[in-house]
């Protein structure tokens, strides 16, 4: 799968890429990752990219011509019509659904927006998908195409070294969305805290039992919606609201 991000800042990505486990789908081009930047397309001496928004106000704003001049670019470059994505607190909230669904596609063109936004011209002419990380405002959405990217290259065949790892992630459906258990490793006793004895116990059905109830215990104290949604969607098991029944 081929990603476009359209951002200014193209050398904030370098170590991303080039860092951490993930580096293996971006090597490999499971996750091919191309970056283009705007300002290339910009006309004039000084290749302006943004100018004082209409109607007056504080900052500036994004011009629409050198956006669509880069998007058409890349647009020429792919074999496909990929959606371009557009990150913005009006957007869908990235979760793990949606990074399923990037996973399994051929990819998009992410743009990253700076200062007050995009002349939005360009976002009504151009953009398919609006995505949002949450109710917080960040300097520019060179982090939220991090964060995506880095959600879909970990879903690949391959980058995890144990590939049931991501089956066992928080939020993952196939896992009922809810909250991953806690886990511990050597020592057996750090700080004068020692390992639960159930993980020691080479118990098999014992231990998988005690982190389905870890699971559920976290997930009810710190997110109950994600609980509720997997009880709504029948995904709860009788032993599993008899144990949420007797927490007290």
């Amino acid at each position: 799968m081929r990603f476009d991000v359209v951002t200014l800042f193209p050398e904030l990505f370098a170590p991303f890429l080039t860092s951490g486990i993930t580096r293996r789908a971006y090597e490999s081009a499971q996750v091919d990752v191309h970056l283009s930047n705007p300002r290339d397309f910009a006309s004039g001496t000084y290749r302006r990219i943004d100018d004082r928004p209409f109607g007056g106000g504080p900052g500036m704003v994004m011009m629409a011509e050198p956006l669509a001049q880069s998007l058409s670019h890349i647009q020429t470059q792919r074999a496909d019509k990929a959606p371009v994505v557009l990150f913005s607190p009006v957007g869908r909230l990235l979760d793990h659904r949606l990074v399923q669904e990037f996973s399994s596609g051929s990819g998009a063109v992410l743009l990253c927006g700076r200062y007050e936004g995009l002349d939005q011209r360009f976002v009504d002419a151009h953009v398919d998908m609006q995505i949002s990380l949450g109710d917080f405002v960040l300097s520019g959405g060179e982090i939220a195409a991090m964060a995506l990217l880095d959600a879909v290259a970990r879903l690949q065949p391959g980058v995890l070294s144990d590939p049931e790892s991501h089956h066992q992630d928080s939020f993952n459906p196939s896992m009922d969305g809810l909250l991953d258990c806690p886990h511990y490793t050597r020592p057996e006793a750090w700080a004068g805290v020692a390992v639960p004895d159930i993980l020691l116990s080479g118990h098999h059905s014992n231990i998988e039992r005690w982190r389905r109830e870890q699971s559920l215990e976290l997930t009810a104290r710190h997110r109950p919606d994600l609980l509720e949604r997997a009880r709504k969607n029948g995904l709860l098991s009788k032993q599993d609201e008899l144990f949420l029944a007797g927490r007290g």
